[in-house]
């Protein structure tokens, strides 16, 4: 198992803090959907459409540092933040982190965490979608929804995690290490060996 080091801790610490606020921001974000879904009976789906987006720091996270338990962590670290800066939801945002960041963790416990293709990075997020699911059914209350609306209610958020955690999680990571500052974790690395071959090629 690989060590966490001093600067893994402080960019986990970091990318969770930020992470936390923008959560909390999309709060605000998924009301708006809600209020334009209620009229057609789809309020349910207004944060199953963003949903993705709070699973977004395990992935980044992990991408970067590459090492076990760091999208656990991260994620926990995120809930953290969003409870002590106020959030209306309290502590129990605390286990709902541990709950997405372990599911986000799967993905990458399943290869070893010797795997950081987008595709492993998608699972990353449809695990935490999919773990987070059964929670969320229990604590929000999902049990009064009809069976079709439940079903379209994990296939959205599934395909959020996808979108949001895996795709928009990789192009921010990307674009992070594409400038420089994360030349001492795996991804600025691997980046900067693919500009050294560019070069030479």
């Amino acid at each position: 198992m690989k060590q966490w080091k001093l600067k893994d801790i402080v960019l986990m610490s970091m990318l969770g803090v930020v992470f936390g606020l923008i959560y909390l921001a999309f709060f605000g974000v998924g009301n708006v959907l809600f209020g334009i879904l209620t009229p057609f009976g789809l309020g349910p789906l207004s944060y199953e459409i963003i949903f993705g987006v709070w699973f977004m720091v395990s992935v980044i996270a992990a991408y970067i540092i590459r090492k076990p338990g760091v999208a656990l962590t991260s994620e926990i670290i995120a809930a953290l933040t969003e409870v002590l800066i106020g959030s209306t939801a309290g502590p129990s945002l605390i286990l709902s982190g541990i709950v997405q960041g372990a599911g986000a963790e799967l993905a990458f416990a399943a290869t070893g965490w010797k795997d950081y293709r987008l595709r492993i990075l998608i699972l990353s997020g449809m695990g935490a979608a999919l773990v987070s699911f059964p929670y969320n059914y229990f604590v929000s209350g999902y049990d009064a929804y009809a069976s079709w609306l439940l079903i379209l209610m994990i296939i959205t958020r599934l395909v959020s995690g996808a979108i949001f955690a895996g795709i928009i999680g990789k192009f921010i990571a990307d674009q992070l290490a594409a400038t420089g500052v994360l030349t001492g974790y795996p991804l600025g690395k691997e980046h900067q060996q693919q500009r050294e071959d560019d070069r030479a090629s």
